[in-house]
């Protein structure tokens, strides 16, 4: 029995001092290595990257969202444009319908500046139930420049009468400058012609004569 287990012994020592195990391990360190490196190499060729395919869209893209940022901004300034321009427009329609009668109204301004002259020159005195004639046309003188003064204001166009107001030259055209005792200088003393003005707008300027400090 214990020969037996001598020899068992010797022959295990023998089995691993083998020189062709020995010639044979390297061999299979090697194929394990390149086994161990193949494995990397495999997981790293697994990594992806970018192809060229893949950049070729990325830069279509930019180039895509730049043009309509830009279309965008096209778009808004054409509708700013496009709303002033209806603005402009309606703001011209309805200056035309405000002062299309300024020529007309210009005209009328010359029959009122009469009927007012006629009045004027009529001596007060003489308008009596005695004179009946001349009372009927005086009153009928006077009706009508009320008349017209009622369709004046009823238009837009109001009379421009500026005595003893502030001198203003958008409004007042001053013929003369005097210096007038007791009124106060740049003051408006004489109103030869009155003036009008149509929806806020001068037509005619009031022909004024303005106090002058003496």
């Amino acid at each position: 029995m214990a020969s037996w287990c001598v020899r068992a012994v010797r022959q295990s020592y023998s089995l691993v001092a083998s020189p062709a195990l020995i010639r044979a391990s390297p061999k299979l360190l090697c194929t394990a290595t390149q086994q161990k490196s193949g494995q990397g190499s495999e997981e790293e060729a697994d990594k992806p990257e970018p192809s060229t395919g893949e950049k070729v869209p990325l830069e279509e893209k930019t180039q895509l969202e730049e043009q309509l940022k830009d279309m965008t901004e096209k778009y808004k300034r054409a509708l700013a444009d496009t709303e002033n321009l209806r603005t402009r427009n309606q703001r011209m329609v309805e200056d035309a319908k405000l002062y299309g009668i300024q020529g007309f109204c210009k005209d009328l301004l010359e029959v009122a500046d009469i009927l007012e002259k006629a009045t004027e020159s009529v001596p007060k005195e003489e308008v009596t139930s005695q004179n009946p004639h001349l009372k009927n046309l005086y009153d009928g003188l006077v009706m009508t420049e009320v008349q017209i003064q009622k369709v004046f204001t009823k238009h837009g166009l109001v009379k421009l009468n500026p005595d003893g107001q502030k001198f203003d030259p958008y409004e007042h055209e001053a013929l003369f400058h005097a210096p007038i005792e007791g009124k106060e200088p740049g003051t408006v003393a004489i109103v030869t012609k009155v003036g009008y003005k149509l929806h806020g707008r001068t037509l005619r300027p009031a022909l004024v004569g303005v106090v002058k400090a003496p």
